[in-house]
């Protein structure tokens, strides 16, 4: 079970901690089913999948909010200037349905699947969106200094 979580997240620690959370809810809880070794390979392996979703959802997040980029510090950044250098670049650098998704999540805080059903698009294309707009902010930011 152990070799099964580190070939799917590369990470020993990690791996013996699901393993263990794996054993720990089994004791825990009251299962009239039959605990077997495929039973608890794929339980094992569920639980590495969901890590491996929630840490992908984790760095999504950060990426988009900026937080995986050191240069930024929260007590200088942003001065007026590069507030109007953001605004400058979202009116003069990204497309008016890009535009139009970073308006409803940042201004509104509409959450993805509002917008995409205020917008008539997937929730998906609503991520490469943001996602794109916000790369191209970070571009024009990181050329100009």
């Amino acid at each position: 079970m152990h070799r099964l979580a580190v070939m799917l997240l590369h990470d020993h620690d990690i791996a013996r901690d699901i393993v263990h959370d794996v054993f720990d809810k089994l004791l825990q809880g009251n299962h009239s089913i039959l605990v077997n070794g495929p039973y608890l390979m794929k339980a094992v392996r569920n639980r590495c999948l969901n890590h491996i979703r929630e840490c992908e959802t984790h760095q999504r997040v950060a990426n988009a909010y900026f937080l995986d980029n050191e240069e930024y510090d929260t007590e200088e950044w942003p001065d007026e200037e590069t507030l109007a250098r953001i605004h400058a670049l979202i009116y003069n650098d990204i497309t008016p349905q890009a535009r139009r998704v970073m308006e409803l999540r940042f201004n509104r805080g509409m959450q993805f699947s509002n917008i995409a059903s205020e917008m008539g698009i997937s929730q998906t294309a609503v991520y490469r969106h943001l996602s794109h707009a916000l790369s191209i902010i970070r571009k024009k930011l990181n050329e100009n200094g």
